[in-house]
């Protein structure tokens, strides 16, 4: 009978909600990159996926400080010659404001298949807007 609750349990899904509006980019990205690993559950285990999922709403609203408005660049490149793209944030924000976070999260997973699963776990939607009410997550919120 134990052995029943113990298999309920492992999976079992947990939903958080994170609202990025007026939050610094790095300090956010952590948190959220650390509750993901689960290093904030009792049961954490390293090469274990602990089954959290994180939405982000607000993503168009991250603030970074200092001049890395401007100067911060995102290159991305096709693999055809000459076709190199460089953007600053101001310019990638207004268009794709979601890719700024999932470029800063990704860098801070593991760099092997666990990282790839819990990359797919994060939701991040440019406002308020976002289709997982049903799914009743629970609200962080990082006073940072």
């Amino acid at each position: 009978m134990n052995n029943t609750n113990i298999s309920k349990n492992l999976n079992e899904q947990k939903w958080y909600l994170i609202d990025a509006k007026h939050q610094t980019l790095g300090r956010m990205s952590t948190h959220v990159a650390k509750i993901l690993r689960g290093k904030c559950e009792i049961k954490y285990t390293p090469n274990i996926n602990s089954k959290i999922h994180i939405i982000i709403i607000n993503a168009q609203d991250i603030i970074v400080t200092g001049q890395k408005k401007y100067q911060k660049k995102y290159i991305r490149h096709s693999g055809k010659p000459g076709s190199l793209k460089i953007e600053n944030f101001a310019n990638l924000n207004r268009r794709i404001p979601t890719k700024i976070i999932e470029h800063s999260i990704k860098g801070m997973l593991p760099k092997n298949k666990l990282g790839r699963q819990l990359f797919k776990q994060i939701n991040i939607y440019k406002n308020e807007q976002h289709p997982h009410i049903a799914q009743k997550p629970k609200t962080i919120t990082i006073n940072l």
